[in-house]
């Protein structure tokens, strides 16, 4: 990797692990085959070292964007990840839903079904957690 890939990288992984513990960072990556290694550089650099941390959007604006991109393309195991990423990042349990409830108007229901069942089992977990 050249410089501005080791750079864009190591942001990646510095948000990965913010949003989603050292399990959605460095053992996510530690599990990579010779196969999907090259996807996991991808998105570790591009979706989180060049996207998640360009200025104009704080964090919590930009995980509420993308619970209503996951909502919309009916991605519920993607949704479940960033709800808690969402939680991390300081977005409230309503803030939350009233992201999916405003997708559904534009997106459907049958996309708002499968984003509240899986917001709901990874909210389930983090109030577990709590405990």
């Amino acid at each position: 990797m050249d410089e501005t890939k080791d750079a864009a990288f190591a942001a990646g992984m510095q948000v990965r692990r913010e949003m989603f513990g050292p399990g959605g960072a460095e053992e996510r990556y530690a599990q990579a085959t010779d196969f999907n290694r090259p996807f996991e550089d991808l998105v570790t650099r591009y979706c989180f070292g060049d996207t998640w941390t360009r200025p104009g959007l704080d964090r919590k604006t930009r995980s509420l964007i993308t619970l209503a991109a996951l909502t919309a393309l009916t991605k519920p195991n993607q949704l479940k990840v960033h709800v808690e990423g969402a939680l991390a990042n300081g977005c409230s349990v309503e803030e939350i839903r009233e992201t999916i409830l405003h997708t559904v108007a534009y997106a459907g229901v049958p996309c708002g079904v499968e984003a509240f069942n899986a917001a709901a089992e990874a909210l389930a977990r983090h109030v577990g957690s709590k405990r």
